[in-house]
């Protein structure tokens, strides 16, 4: 590590952990500040920083998607179908990801994530300000499968299970947000299952560090699906399009 085994660094470590649990069953982004952290107070190489950070997403994802069925969401027929099809489509999309991680520049990689972020915020906040009167609770699956496939890939390479991206795309396609959370909670267990043997085969995971991180997110996986039922669907979309562009600067200057 950039500061040896130093208990504030690993304090840290385990903070952005605990904060990116909440966020991933809260508002969906939150799953990127692991990696971050893991790129930012670590000497890890890119492909360790990403096979670090989804491990973890292994089990916060299966967590997320227990929580969310036993709330009812994913007992619905709509969001199921719509979880089903990402599920799928990350078995095609995060092998890919896994491969690109290993060629593709990390800093053009944060510049281009960083943008796409900024894109989907301001989709979701524009969306928001002109809602349709009628709104199609699950779009379908010629628009799912391949934004699946593309949240799949990226997700792959950077390291994330797939809320931080899915979550936002859906609500811009008029998905209501906690049905929104939970398809994606079910794409990310699988996101993060393959991503996982790929980085594992290729020797790119540092195992203390998985822990140190993944456990406090399980807690924050908790309560931020307590967060998400205890506030209304605009505050949701709100809180999300203001972590997209918290985050987006700093994945486009320090990628």
């Amino acid at each position: 590590m950039t500061a040896g085994p130093a208990i504030p660094v690993l304090a840290l470590l385990g903070v952005l952990g605990l904060v990116g649990g909440i966020g991933i069953t809260a508002v969906g982004p939150g799953g990127v500040l692991p990696t971050i952290g893991l790129f930012a107070l670590t000497d890890l190489p890119p492909a360790a920083v990403a096979g670090t950070a989804i491990v973890t997403h292994v089990a916060t994802g299966a967590l997320g998607t227990a929580v969310y069925t036993r709330s009812g969401q994913l007992r619905d027929p709509a969001t199921r179908r719509t979880a089903l099809l990402l599920a799928g489509c990350a078995v095609l999309g995060t092998p890919v990801g896994v491969l690109v991680n290993t060629v593709v520049s990390r800093r053009t990689f944060g510049v281009v994530l960083g943008i796409v972020l900024a894109l989907v915020a301001a989709l979701v906040w524009f969306r928001e300000r002109h809602r349709p009167t009628v709104t199609r609770a699950h779009p379908p699956a010629s628009v799912v499968v391949p934004l699946g496939v593309a949240v799949a890939m990226v997700s792959g390479i950077v390291g994330v299970g797939g809320p931080m991206l899915t979550v936002p795309l859906l609500v811009a396609l008029d998905v209501p947000v906690l049905e929104s959370l939970a398809a994606a909670q079910a794409q990310s267990v699988v996101i993060a299952g393959v991503g996982t043997a790929g980085y594992v085969l290729s020797g790119a995971v540092d195992w203390p560090l998985a822990v140190l991180v993944g456990v406090p997110e399980l807690a924050g996986v908790l309560i931020g699906w307590k967060i998400a039922h205890a506030l209304p669907g605009r505050s949701l979309k709100y809180a999300m399009v203001v972590t997209l562009l918290a985050l987006a600067p700093y994945l486009a200057l320090h990628g």
